[in-house]
């Protein structure tokens, strides 16, 4: 039978219960165990598919299609398997289920609670991966923080199952703050001992408290905590700010997280974790050997959430090139063909991120047309690769109406338009080109030296794509369609290959970039870039050397 770890959280949201989940569960797979974490949300929205990135960061999208939270993201990167659509609930979900079987007359003219209908749909779905036999640990983050009204189904759940399981499968990790007073000079316990009291009351206690802090827990603080959370000393584990999300399983292991949790796991007997690897690509990623600026160009650069797992992948491949990426954000409202010189001085490539709508586009385009007139590496993701193909058509095609159709429903050359299966559908969730897709790469093309390969699979979620009628026109004048999809011939990748580095994908490599697998294209742009970087350096010493003498 699997055993069960839940994660909640106090005090305040945005402590980390990913990280801290994921970290934890790094360890326990680093010791040989099969764990797999699933993410409990409280909104009412069935997924996060249909949510402005501002409301919620990026929506992360799993190999079998499904949308869902960016902590799943956390998750993958962490421990290098696949997540799926049993790995992310909100309540959304549980009360479309639970109204379904009611109006199937499932429940025999019974009245549907909260408790136990709800519940108990809470907890079949807490229990599923489990069920698979497939996973040994399963760790259960709950989303919100403790006190929420939404968030008391999912706690009482947890109560419940507590009850139910045999004591050594369930372990309950709650994380909390304990805030620095300037003024006092001196850490403050008092919201984390509040914290554990209102979970408590719930009827759910803490074996773990793990405290977020800027300062070290002293003993006598920790001893504090645990008497009046009623803990042991050795189970208040201190979560110190790190300089990288890579670094907390490292700081967890000092503290020996995964060490108690197995404990009260009734687990005594387990190796030592192998963690070589992590410690190989943490070395590369503190201590880099030069660094390239790499421009970040989308419409919500506001909020870093909302294109984590672009960031992230930047993190992989800059350890995997021994560099270190500086992202700058650019805003592509703001991109004129005046300034965009100006604005792109100094970087070494360009990415032009995902994203949805019309606001920012005409800036993508001029930036897009400054990198492949200049020679600066220039990666398109979605719709960044949509802007790219506009921007070649207009001035390389000379069809200066060259349009979407999302943008310009009406535009006489719609050289990217809606997929026809699109057109019908009036529904907005779950309902784009989402999950794993194959590729068929051509032979000799940019993207077959980045990939290694001519048959890949990558992760999509859009619902437009390049129109083929104009396929012939842009391959007869140096854009190349490099990747197709087998069963439906439209295209997944378009590169130009007279520019040392230019190349847009329809799909999301980002998604399944993780530590110890980094997305190729990302690999590969990076040391583009890094290569620029170098022979931008080289011409400048010798236009120095060259006014010396």
């Amino acid at each position: 039978m699997a055993k069960y770890i839940f994660v909640t959280g106090g005090v305040t949201s945005s402590l980390g219960k990913g990280i801290i989940a994921a970290s934890l569960a790094k360890l326990l797979q680093a010791r040989g165990f099969k764990v797999t974490i699933q993410k409990f949300d409280p909104y009412i929205n069935v997924d996060p598919g249909t949510l402005n990135p501002y409301e919620h960061g990026e929506c992360y999208v799993t190999e079998d299609g499904a949308e869902t939270d960016l902590d799943l993201g956390h998750y993958e990167r962490f421990l290098n398997i696949f997540t799926s659509q049993a790995n992310n609930v909100t309540t959304g979900r549980i009360y479309q289920t639970v109204i379904n079987k009611e109006r199937a007359g499932d429940f025999l003219g019974k009245t549907v609670q909260v408790v136990p209908h709800i519940t108990d749909e809470i907890k079949r779905r807490m229990l599923l991966l489990g069920a698979e036999k497939k996973f040994d640990i399963v760790i259960t983050e709950i989303g919100g923080t403790v006190g929420d009204i939404e968030s008391l189904p999912f706690i009482e759940a947890v109560r419940q199952l507590q009850w139910e399981l045999p004591d050594d499968d369930v372990a309950v990790v709650h994380l909390t703050l304990i805030p620095y007073l300037k003024a006092a000079k001196e850490l403050k316990t008092k919201p984390t001992q509040h914290s554990v009291k209102m979970l408590s009351e719930t009827g759910v206690h803490p074996d773990v408290i793990v405290c977020r802090t800027e300062e070290p827990l002293s003993n006598e603080i920790r001893r504090k905590i645990a008497l009046f959370c009623n803990v042991k000393q050795e189970a208040v584990i201190e979560a110190m700010d790190a300089s990288t999300i890579y670094e907390v399983p490292l700081l967890m292991l000092r503290e020996k997280l995964d060490v108690i949790c197995m404990r009260k796991l009734g687990i005594s007997i387990f190796p030592e974790p192998d963690l070589e690897n992590w410690k190989v690509f943490l070395d590369k990623l503190k201590y880099p050997k030069s660094k390239v600026s790499i421009g970040l160009i989308g419409k919500y650069i506001e909020l870093q959430d909302a294109y984590k797992s672009i960031l992230e992948s930047f993190i992989h491949a800059g350890a995997m090139n021994e560099v270190k990426v500086s992202v700058v954000n650019v805003h592509s409202e703001f991109i004129t063909e005046d300034n965009v010189a100006e604005k792109l001085a100094g970087l070494d490539g360009l990415l032009v991120a995902p994203g949805f709508g019309h606001r920012g586009t005409e800036g993508k385009i001029t930036a897009v047309k400054y990198a492949r007139e200049n020679d600066l590496p220039f990666f398109g993701i979605c719709l960044g690769m949509q802007m790219a193909v506009i921007e070649f058509a207009r001035n390389v095609l000379g069809l200066k109406d060259a349009h979407s159709t999302e943008m310009e429903p009406n535009t006489p050359n719609a050289v990217i338009n809606m997929m026809e299966e699109q057109k019908k559908i009036k529904m907005m969730g779950g309902t784009m080109r989402l999950g794993s897709y194959p590729c068929e790469i051509v032979q000799g093309s940019l993207a077959e030296k980045i990939y290694g390969n001519t048959h890949i699979t990558e992760r999509h979620r859009h619902r437009y794509e390049f129109n083929n009628q104009y396929l012939e026109q842009f391959e007869e004048n140096g854009m190349k369609a490099s990747g197709t999809n087998p069963d439906t011939g439209l295209v997944e990748i378009m590169e130009v290959p007279s520019h040392p580095f230019f190349i847009g994908v329809q799909y999301h490599p980002e998604l399944k970039s993780t530590v110890e697998s980094p997305a190729p294209l990302f690999v590969k742009f990076i040391a583009a870039a890094k290569k620029y970087n170098e022979t931008k350096g080289n011409l400048i010493s010798a236009l120095l050397k060259k006014e010396t003498v």
